[in-house]
């Protein structure tokens, strides 16, 4: 999926650019697309999340480096588009979706199979600023960032077990700011807007096991996700 995506897209950029960049073709799709106050889409892409820790006392392994390695997997998101034109310029955006990812985690300092499988589905909330340059042809880059909310239905955060009983937990609810990049292709019937986006958790995500020394969290102070997200949005 991630390679056909690629190649489609790779090939609308070339055969786009090669029109009307090379040829001096000045054909313009969806000409007053960026006329109406509100306009509405849905998006596809792909996820990876990874942990950030703050240690109560820094004491990596000496092997590795670190307390805890964490294996980042790619995921898949999917989910609706609202627009608002605020000014030529800037819209706001809401873009509620579902984020689906698995992390490996274990801790490295300790000779047991620590190793935990962490998958996790969000209810991603986010709500963004976009910031356009003047459109250029059938282009238009931007650079879009705000603030960001998720509900984690797979936290375990109200199980009592622990990971003495092999459950990691995490909370519910997170909150995130977000930053990125990208570029509105104006294509003969429809919008696409492929964007690169950085996610970072603000709060501590971290259920603490009931054993204040947990190879797990006795020495975490703060835990939180970050995540970096390729989105195609079509309009």
């Amino acid at each position: 999926m991630r390679k056909l995506i690629a190649i489609i897209l790779i090939a609308i950029c070339h055969h786009t650019a090669q029109a009307q960049i090379f040829s001096g073709e000045r054909v313009l799709n969806q000409q007053n697309f960026d006329q109406q106050r509100w306009s509405w889409g849905y998006f596809l892409g792909f996820n990876s999340y990874d942990f950030d820790f703050d240690y109560k006392d820094y004491n990596p392994s000496p092997v590795t480096g670190q307390d805890f390695a964490v294996e980042k997997r790619t995921g898949f998101n999917v989910g609706l588009v609202g627009n608002l034109k605020l000014s030529n310029n800037i819209d706001l955006r809401l873009e509620p979706g579902v984020n689906f990812n698995t992390r490996g985690f274990q801790a490295l300092r300790a000779d047991a199979n620590t190793y935990r499988e962490i998958s996790s589905t969000y209810v991603h909330i986010p709500l963004l600023v976009k910031f356009n340059a003047n459109r250029l042809n059938n282009f238009r880059p931007f650079v879009v960032g705000g603030l960001s909310t998720s509900i984690n239905l797979s936290s375990n955060e109200n199980n009592p077990d622990d990971n003495s009983a092999g459950q990691f937990r995490m909370t519910t609810n997170s909150y995130y700011y977000e930053i990125g990049f990208g570029i509105d292709l104006y294509l003969y019937y429809f919008k696409l807007s492929p964007s690169i986006r950085g996610v970072f958790a603000i709060n501590d995500e971290l259920i603490r096991d009931t054993d204040p020394n947990s190879l797990y969290t006795g020495n975490v102070e703060k835990m939180s996700s970050r995540a970096i997200f390729i989105n195609f949005t079509f309009q």
